[in-house]
């Protein structure tokens, strides 16, 4: 194994189209394209390339963005339902310092992992990003201009939202643009989360970022859900 190779981690996602909720829709057709401190922690975002995307990209990253649901999860047994309910617990209570209200905590918890899943991406990876990404910070802009949680760039709101920078500060739509992006990497990368996670930051290749990531996602693999 070279010494690049021992650095990668290579973790194949199954592509979106089963889970908690059943088809993904346009996720799903997108897979078949190919193509915590007392001080908030600086934002981590890099300089996140604009790529040509090609039309049939484009459309289908658009409607799995477009695609409207509130974050309640449906499950098909209550085992599911139990589990869900058992990581909701211990995630809250792991984030009580990043945010004190309990019904913000929860509000955010629950849509994370809704937009997680509806994107077949664990929510531990996702939540270890937005503690890399923003620290927790709804509000957080990095240099680059990146926003939110997951600190999307405005262009992504030009390419395949409605244009209005400012909704990629509310809550769900910050978490699907991020989860629904990082997908689109991941497919980008067939599968490679090493490498899609430097290209989610504009660092791709290089093992800072994505080993910050995984060691993030470490703290919330809480082995509930």
């Amino acid at each position: 194994m070279t010494g690049a190779a021992a650095g990668r981690r290579r973790w194949l996602l199954g592509a979106a189209g089963t889970g908690a909720f059943g088809s993904f829709g346009a996720l799903g057709r997108l897979a078949t394209l190919g193509s915590l401190v007392l001080l908030p922690p600086p934002v981590r975002a890099g300089a996140q390339l604009e790529e040509p995307l090609a039309d049939a990209v484009r459309t289908a990253l658009a409607a799995a963005i477009a695609e409207d649901a509130p974050p309640r999860p449906s499950f098909e047994d209550i085992e599911q339902r139990l589990a869900y309910l058992r990581w909701l617990g211990a995630a809250s209570e792991r984030l009580k310092r990043r945010k004190a209200d309990h019904h913000t905590r929860v509000d955010f918890l629950e849509a994370l992992w809704y937009e997680s899943k509806r994107a077949a991406l664990e929510p531990a990876l996702v939540l270890g990003l937005v503690q890399v990404e923003s620290g927790f910070r709804k509000y957080a802009i990095s240099v680059a201009g990146a926003r939110g949680y997951m600190q999307v760039m405005p262009f992504w709101a030009r390419l395949i939202g409605n244009g209005d920078v400012s909704r990629l500060f509310h809550l769900q739509t910050n978490l699907r643009f991020g989860c629904v992006i990082l997908r689109h990497y991941l497919q980008m990368e067939r599968g490679d989360l090493f490498m899609a996670l430097g290209r989610y930051n504009g660092s791709r290749g290089r093992p800072e970022y994505p080993n910050a990531v995984f060691a993030s996602r470490r703290q919330w693999d809480l082995k509930a859900g």
